[in-house]
C-alpha cells in the first residue's frame, strides 16, 4: 500500500490527519505531508477511511 497526496487539490482540512496522526501531518503553511508512505499494516483500515474520508478527495491509495 502506498498513498500520496496532491498537493493542488489538497485544502488541508486535517480530516485524514484527525484520523490517522501517524501517517499524516499538516505543517505550519497548511502543507500536508505523508510521514509513512507505505503504512505497516496496523494502520491501513484507518488510512484507508483517511483516504475516503477527504472532503476534496486530494488523497489516493494504491494498494
Amino acid at each position: 500500500m502506498k498513498v500520496t497526496v496532491d498537493e493542488l487539490v489538497c485544502e488541508a482540512n486535517a480530516v485524514c490527519m484527525g484520523l490517522a496522526p501517524e501517517v499524516f501531518e499538516l505543517d505550519d503553511d497548511d502543507r500536508l505531508h505523508i510521514l509513512l508512505p507505505e503504512p505497516p499494516h496496523e494502520l491501513r483500515d484507518r488510512v484507508r477511511h483517511a483516504v475516503r474520508s477527504c472532503p476534496k478527495a486530494a488523497l489516493t491509495l494504491e494498494e
